[in-house]
């Protein structure tokens, strides 16, 4: 089963999108997070995929609140991430009824954290990897700090490891509504057992329908919804069932 995961990212308490990961270059969507999370349930998502900008920017969440809420007043199962940091974010987090949190600079910037997080059994299948990839390589930290490691490199180190799923992205097409990385997603797809959900570059129909072909679980959409490109309808049909 393949799951359509339409995005809200978060910034000053706004739904925003960014320009290829550039905080400069951010267009607002709308100020009430909660009421477009529902609109996405209405047109029949299953998944919601929220980014804290603000926390991945800084290290410490600053949309808990609004998560929390979400979680309590919308049925979708949502993945959070953004300023994860601590055990105690992720604990927070699940709490709050988060079906799953996404860790990405706390990993690659703590190896050894995320290792001692994933041998217990209380996170198996509830701690997603993100892997945000610009030119080949690693980027961490609001995207603004790179690391000297591929994204294929990390996944098949983490094969086999209890993580519900890595979320792929490559920063050169998030919010260009240009295309997805097909060649980079497949290839990371391919080097690990673990779900991959690509996100990145989606702007039409077509577009859904290429990363249908590929081995992933799951594929991202944000700034082609709320720009008018195609409904969640249309992209439920043509992601999720082929159509």
């Amino acid at each position: 089963m393949k799951y359509l995961f339409p995005a809200i990212d978060l910034r000053d308490g706004q739904v925003v999108r960014l320009y290829q990961g550039d905080y400069s270059q951010q267009k607002v969507y709308g100020c009430d997070p909660v009421g477009q999370a529902k609109l996405f349930a209405e047109a029949g998502a299953s998944w919601l995929h929220v980014v804290d900008l603000d926390g991945a920017r800084t290290g410490r969440m600053a949309h808990a609140s609004v998560v929390g809420e979400i979680c309590r007043e919308v049925p979708l199962k949502v993945e959070v991430g953004g300023g994860v940091r601590s055990t105690a974010a992720v604990d927070d987090l699940l709490a709050a009824g988060v079906q799953r949190v996404i860790v990405g600079t706390a990993a690659l910037k703590d190896w050894a954290w995320f290792e001692r997080l994933m041998s217990d059994e209380a996170y198996h299948g509830r701690v997603a990897l993100g892997l945000d990839a610009r030119n080949g390589n690693l980027a961490v930290q609001g995207w603004e700090l790179q690391v000297e490691e591929t994204a294929q490199e990390v996944a098949k180190r983490i094969d086999g490891w209890p993580v519900a799923a890595i979320i792929y992205t490559d920063i050169a097409t998030d919010g260009t509504m240009a295309g997805p990385s097909v060649i980079a997603t497949r290839q990371l797809a391919e080097s690990t057992r673990i779900p991959v959900v690509a996100s990145g570059g989606v702007g039409s129909l077509d577009h859904l329908r290429e990363l249908r072909g590929l081995p992933v679980q799951g594929a991202i959409i944000g700034r082609a919804l709320y720009e008018g490109a195609f409904t969640i309808e249309e992209a439920v049909r043509a992601f999720e069932q082929g159509q």
